[in-house]
């Protein structure tokens, strides 16, 4: 049987401000974009890679309480930013991998998300950046 990962205690941070408690979802995609490579006399299409443009997307509880959501992420759109998320809050480790985007780019921040009766829970996204993993 294969070993699942459940995500109960994830670690988010944003410029080393730990948003973890204003986090409900999170996901890291790490891309290569595709450069169309494909030449005369090819029965099939051929690419190769071009530039990483990988993304964390976040969903957060929008608060605007002095050290919540609104008041860590003003003053970042269109700055870049470190961003990083490990699977529990345990020691970074081959089997607690922290990833991490260096100079990821915060391009918009919904300032309001709400519905009647509803939280207002906002996507936050984080693109591109240098892509790396720490085991230790």
């Amino acid at each position: 049987m294969s070993s699942s990962v459940y995500l109960s205690n994830p670690v988010v941070t944003i410029n080393a401000v730990d948003v973890t408690n204003q986090c409900s979802s999170a996901v890291f995609l790490r891309m290569i974009e595709s450069l169309e490579s494909t030449s005369f006399g090819q029965t099939h299409r051929s690419f190769v890679g071009g530039l990483e443009n990988s993304t964390l997307t976040v969903t957060m509880y929008n608060s605007f309480a002095a050290t919540e959501t609104y008041a860590t992420l003003k003053d970042l759109v269109g700055t870049q930013v470190t961003v990083k998320i490990k699977p529990t809050d345990a020691a970074t480790s081959a089997t607690n991998p922290e990833s991490q985007l260096v100079g990821a780019y915060l391009e918009s921040l919904p300032i309001v998300n709400g519905q009647l009766g509803a939280l207002d829970v906002i996507d936050i996204v984080f693109t591109a950046g240098a892509y790396s993993v720490a085991t230790a």
